[in-house]
């Protein structure tokens, strides 16, 4: 009794040891859908405050704007153009530890960006200006080389796929259209023998009189005919007279 009491004891702490198990699991997974949705609806203010901001203020404020939403929209791009392919050609991983790299100098490039948008003193933002767009220019243009390296890639692989098929599909298109059937071969016969008439032994040709007579079966000789059936409807036939 009581080792039957300390197995369900047992299977009791396991369920809930599975049940808190799966509680975790769930709210770590509701968490990570939470702050996802969080920072794509920060971005997208962040996208779109900057995009206002490139419109309304003139000067060296509206291009820090510009610089940063360009930066941040190639980037974003590359990485979810490199990581989507990734997932289908493992090429693609060392691309996206040279676009880490990358990311890292982009990163240290907007938050100075971000730093210099509240700045007060406008005449030195004018003179960093060249070298924050070179640097912009720079880090947007090694990103967009990786990003379309990648969907170039992507493409000359499905082209190769869509000439491999069409092969194919030629080839079935055209043994389905092959419903001919060959003509039959000509069947060889051996050269008859001359025939031989049978009177003389004198060799007849094909199509003479001799020949032909010799050719048709012999018919039966002529017999009288017999008599004719009679029906019970008939009349009998009267007698010759002789008168």
């Amino acid at each position: 009794m009581e080792a039957v009491i300390a197995v369900f004891a047992l299977l009791f702490v396991l369920f809930l040891a599975l049940g808190a198990y799966a509680t975790v699991k769930a709210v770590g997974a509701a968490k990570r859908s939470v702050d996802r949705t969080i920072t794509t609806a920060r971005r997208t203010v962040e996208d779109h405050t900057l995009r206002a901001k490139s419109f309304a203020h003139l000067g060296p404020a509206g291009e820090i704007a510009q610089l940063r939403l360009k930066l941040r929209t190639s980037m974003r791009a590359t990485q979810d153009a490199l990581q989507a392919g990734a997932a289908e050609d493992a090429s693609l991983k060392e691309s996206l530890g040279l676009f880490q790299r990358l990311s890292a100098h982009g990163h240290e490039l907007d938050d100075e960006l971000k730093r210099l948008e509240s700045e007060p003193d406008r005449t030195t933002l004018a003179e960093r200006l060249p070298t924050l767009r070179e640097r912009t220019e720079r880090i947007t243009a090694s990103a967009d080389a990786l990003r379309w390296a990648a969907r170039d890639r992507a493409h000359r692989f499905a082209d190769e796929e869509l000439d491999a098929l069409s092969a194919q599909i030629d080839v079935e298109a055209g043994a389905l259209r092959h419903w001919t059937t060959p003509e039959p071969a000509p069947t060889q016969s051996w050269p008859e023998a001359p025939a031989t008439d049978s009177a003389d032994g004198r060799q007849t040709r094909p199509g003479t009189p001799g020949s032909q007579a010799a050719e048709q079966p012999a018919r039966p000789a002529i017999t009288p005919p017999g008599p004719r059936p009679t029906y019970p409807w008939q009349k009998k036939p009267r007698p010759e007279s002789t008168t």
